[in-house]
């Protein structure tokens, strides 16, 4: 989840170097290094885990190994494995939650509300996947983790509902300051004056523009697991094959975006 934007008129002025933008410095990075960077990240590798968990499952989900080889055998240990083994990522991270939620900005009470549903509701979420992690290891008894596991799907799916709207209303502000660059460009060609500033800004709203709409489709996949997760797999979006469909989709969309930040 990312936090609200906080609008800002600190000018760039006071720094006398050139800016160099993030993408051209990941244009020109060498692979392995870039590949590295990506991997030392705990978000990189436990991407790189949900993706090869919910290939595996949709392999498992469309039965094209049957049940009777041993490699069906395989496949299911190994897909329970890594989800054991991704629960061990959360250690700590709910920390990211509670800072993302105390640095925020909100310019109205409907910000407020709404942040603390989506970063309180990832936060509970991750703090409590904690306990089922150790349920899992065997470290706490079995006979709480259902309870556990209930507790954790219901913050994230409300964390998912809070982090969707405050998303929206990204995307309206977006659409807003991009109105307003054209507005500004339409003058300036119509006086003949110079627009590359604001020809450059209206790129980088439509670049931003596009990855906070793949991480709306994100978390609606997501919200979509969780659903599935509280219905205990009930109804027709439930479905293995859709749900782990709806996995893969969102681990690429996250591991395209932690390639790019990193």
């Amino acid at each position: 989840m990312e936090a609200p934007n906080a609008p800002s008129n600190l000018a760039s002025s006071q720094d006398p170097k050139p800016a160099i933008s993030k993408s051209s410095v990941s244009h020109d990075r060498d692979f392995l290094n870039h590949l590295e960077a990506y991997l030392a990240k705990r978000d990189g590798v436990d991407k790189l885990l949900k993706i090869s968990r919910y290939a595996t499952k949709i392999i498992l989900a469309s039965s094209i190994v049957p049940e009777d080889l041993a490699l069906n055998r395989q496949l299911k240990s190994f897909e329970s494995s890594v989800g054991v083994s991704r629960k061990a990522f959360r250690l700590g991270k709910f920390v990211q939650d509670l800072n993302a939620l105390r640095n925020s900005c909100f310019d109205s009470r409907e910000d407020l509300i709404l942040s603390i549903i989506a970063y309180g509701g990832e936060g509970l979420y991750m703090f409590v996947e904690q306990f089922v992690w150790l349920v899992k290891s065997g470290l706490i008894d079995a006979k709480h983790s259902r309870t556990l596991q209930k507790i954790s799907v219901w913050a994230e799916f409300f964390g998912y509902i809070g982090s969707i709207s405050l998303k929206i209303k990204d995307l309206n502000r977006i659409n807003q300051d991009e109105s307003r660059l054209l507005s500004t460009i339409e003058i300036s060609i119509s006086r003949g004056l110079k627009y590359d500033e604001e020809a450059k800004k209206v790129q980088k709203l439509k670049e931003k523009r596009l990855m906070k709409r793949l991480s709306i489709v994100q978390d609606f996949a997501d919200g979509l697991m969780a659903w599935a997760d509280i219905r205990d797999g009930n109804g027709r979006l439930s479905r293995p094959l859709v749900i782990s469909s709806a996995g893969l989709l969102s681990a690429l969309i996250s591991a395209h975006k932690n390639w790019l930040s990193c």
